[in-house]
């Protein structure tokens, strides 16, 4: 018989389990920060209607990026982010929720596009959203960069510093009315401000585009700072004076690793104000690893009534993947889970190893036996060793028969008898 192929599809990730503790440590950790600051945990379907995820009716345009599948005469799609559901979501249950709602998003999320380096066609995001219906101030903007910033902060450990760089979409549209420039001009350079560290032809391009005296206007935003168009404009003042009381809000959240950078656009048409992008301080080269910004009319196809937000999404898959395949986490502290091996050492001790292990799992100590009861000590010594136990809990036909257990230390070799109790308080120690 043909062997079927045990390689994972091309964009789809799986780790060895050293790697997957590290990953489940890190996604606890930072699942905690949120839930401290309140934030709801949603668990959505995988699966929306296709209407629901897009607002084409041409497929053939959209499935390149979306897995699509059809089940009798109902169309579907695996959901590619996690704001499409959560649009649905609290348009449905608006009546349910109190505002300013805030929720977060753990999940797995499904592109079809084709897969390359940190781009991956399954993959974890961490999506974090504070909604209000009407208008929702601009000091939430400042608490989901804030609480962004503390959840890097609690995998530091693993991923290194960080720093988050500002932007704001309302002071560039000031920019672009002042300067007269068309919508199609507008979005033009907003595309070009986006690439404008990964493009060598920055000003070349923007002359192109809004001609020599636009083009210096803009450019001049990176060379004397984005204070120095104070009084251009009232909207401009506004979107100045927006950014300066957004700085100090984050200073007085304790979040010191922040600078205004109006090369961050996001690439999003939706969002209308503050934007914001997370870099790793030792790898930059990563790119941003998470970032967001606020939307005027989160679920406008789902609800007349005007859900105002600012949200963020962390790009989990891609930042660890990243990291574990550049041997860039120590993983040493993962190295040794287990804290027990219990080695049955013959049939007739099954019973009480049983005992025994349920004890010792009662007290949180994490206990894995070898069930395997007729084979030779030297077989089941040997696993202990390679799962990395820090301690052999051998159970023969004396220790049965006297209640009493033999505690093998690994790392010295030295070993001891001890009853139950003073077994678990032995191997509680640290």
């Amino acid at each position: 018989m043909e062997l079927k192929p045990t390689k994972t599809l091309s964009g789809f990730i799986e780790l060895l389990p050293l790697q997957q503790r590290c990953v489940d440590e890190c996604a606890f950790r930072m699942q905690n920060v949120l839930k401290t600051a309140g934030f709801s945990h949603l668990d959505l379907p995988a699966i929306e209607r296709a209407e629901v995820l897009t607002d084409k009716d041409n497929w053939d345009e959209i499935e390149t990026q979306m897995f699509l599948f059809q089940k009798g005469e109902t169309k579907m799609g695996l959901r590619y982010d996690g704001t499409v559901g959560l649009a649905r979501y609290v348009a449905g249950h608006m009546n349910d929720l109190v505002f300013p709602f805030r929720a977060y998003q753990f999940a797995r999320n499904y592109r079809g596009e084709r897969p390359q380096r940190g781009r991956y066609r399954e993959f974890y995001q961490m999506d974090l959203d504070i909604m209000g219906i009407d208008n929702l101030s601009e000091n939430y903007d400042a608490e989901i960069v804030a609480t962004l910033a503390k959840a890097y902060e609690s995998i530091a450990e693993f991923i290194g510093p960080v720093n988050v760089k500002v932007g704001n979409r309302r002071f560039w549209n000031a920019v672009f009315a002042v300067l007269g420039l068309t919508a199609e001009q507008s979005r033009a350079a907003f595309i070009l401000i986006d690439k404008k560290d990964k493009i060598s032809d920055f000003y070349e391009g923007l002359v192109e585009t809004v001609g020599k005296d636009a083009a210096d206007t803009i450019n001049k935003v990176f060379s004397d700072g984005y204070k120095s168009f104070v009084g251009l404009s009232g909207e401009l003042n506004a979107a100045i004076d927006e950014m300066d009381a957004f700085m100090e809000l984050l200073k007085s959240m304790g979040i010191k690793n922040a600078e205004i950078d109006l090369g961050i656009m996001r690439g999003h048409a939706y969002y209308t104000g503050i934007v914001f992008e997370f870099f790793l301080d030792n790898f930059p080269e990563l790119g941003a690893i998470g970032g967001g910004g606020r939307y005027e009319n989160l679920a406008s196809k789902f609800s007349k009534t005007k859900i105002i937000g600012v949200g963020a999404a962390v790009g989990f898959s891609r930042l660890m993947v990243a990291l574990l395949d550049e041997n860039r986490i120590d993983l040493s502290k993962f190295a040794n889970p287990v804290r027990a091996a219990v080695l049955v050492m013959g049939q007739a001790q099954v019973s009480y190893a049983m005992r025994v292990l349920a004890e010792l799992r009662k007290a949180n100590i994490v206990a894995v036996p070898y069930l395997d009861a007729n084979k030779k000590f030297k077989n089941q010594i040997e696993f202990s060793d390679k799962i990395k136990a820090d301690y052999s809990v051998i159970i023969g036909d004396s220790e049965r028969e006297s209640d009493l257990l033999t505690v093998k230390n690994m790392e010295t070799g030295d070993q001891q008898k001890l009853n139950l109790s003073d077994t678990i308080n032995l191997l509680k120690l640290r």
